[in-house]
């Protein structure tokens, strides 16, 4: 124990990986388990378990959503704030949404990446590269080029030709899925003999529509949960009638919001360990936090924590809390 100690906490050894404690020890030492003492050793490392990257695939497989039976039976919301003020005194994105259609919250976020790329604000983003995304942010793009103007003046016209063009992932425009028939925009105004669906004629249309619905939105999401459960896993954690087990909290990148120390980049990654009280639907867990972080949601996705490793010396403290 003595070895491994001044192996890996030494000044000249600085925290060492297991794989690398090993191979420098091995010349001088041996013992039978010797491999898995150096593994199990830094396992248990404070410090390591604050600090090292994590290189396993991110915790918590795809779940998606159930799809719903009819229309707006499930809506959405999504509050953006922070953005530019404007002639009118509007500063905020108030988003909701059918989870039967794909729009959600993608409309502002991507809106507030272009608000960032012309007039300089933090833009904080989930990192998503969808094609969809891509799509708004070019709308938003042209917008501004063309009628440029507050911001605010264009959501209207984006919110209309978004919800108007085809989706993939519903097989038809959101507006169609919603009404059972196209929208009128003013290029067809003008184009005679367009048939018109009254009664009985346009409720069965939007049944079969959807009914298409349906079929296209599972289709996207075993196709989508195919692809992300390639690269991620499966973890869950013990919770305990009398105590729970910890696990540590991975520190939130978005800046602005909370930073723990003063160190800025070589800040920890992980603060804790906290304990456990309960689990929250399937990939969730709701920790006991100390006062400090009340300002912090206690319920995290199971990506965001590492399990604790605990060991007799290791003494615990709370981190410095910046706001």
């Amino acid at each position: 124990m003595e070895v491994m100690h001044e192996a890996h906490y030494a000044p000249y050894a600085m925290h060492p990986g297991s794989t690398k404690m090993y191979r420098d020890l091995r010349p001088y030492f041996w013992w039978p388990t010797m491999k898995k003492d150096v593994a199990e050793f830094v396992a248990r490392c404070l410090i390591c378990q604050q600090v090292k990257a994590e290189h396993q695939a991110p915790a918590g497989k795809l779940h998606p959503l159930s799809i719903p039976e009819w229309k707006w039976e499930k809506i959405t919301m999504d509050f953006i704030v922070g953005l530019p003020r404007t002639f009118r005194k509007h500063d905020a994105i108030w988003v909701r949404s059918s989870i039967y259609f794909p729009f959600l919250g993608k409309l502002a976020k991507g809106f507030r990446n272009e608000i960032a790329f012309q007039y300089g604000v933090s833009s904080q983003t989930d990192g998503q590269s969808e094609r969809t995304i891509q799509t708004l942010e070019d709308m938003m793009r042209a917008c501004v080029i063309e009628f440029r103007g507050n911001w605010d003046d264009h959501l209207p016209l984006m919110e209309f030709a978004y919800n108007n063009s085809f989706h993939s992932s519903i097989g038809m425009a959101p507006y169609e899925a919603l009404y059972g028939r196209k929208c009128r925009s003013p290029i067809c105004w003008d184009i005679e003999g367009l048939r018109q669906l009254e009664g009985p004629e346009l409720v069965q249309q939007t049944i079969d529509k959807i009914q298409t619905v349906k079929k296209c939105l599972k289709t996207a999401q075993d196709r989508q949960k195919s692809y992300a459960d390639k690269h991620r896993r499966e973890m869950e954690y013990e919770v305990g009638e009398k105590v729970g087990e910890k696990v540590f909290l991975k520190v939130s990148p978005w800046r602005g919001i909370l930073r723990f120390g003063k160190q800025g980049k070589l800040s920890p990654r992980y603060i804790g360990p906290y304990e456990i009280l309960e689990r929250v639907g399937p990939l969730a867990y709701r920790l006991s936090l100390p006062a400090e972080l009340s300002q912090i949601h206690d319920v995290f996705h199971v990506s965001m924590l590492r399990q604790y490793r605990s060991d007799p010396s290791h003494i615990l403290r709370e981190p410095e809390i910046e706001v």
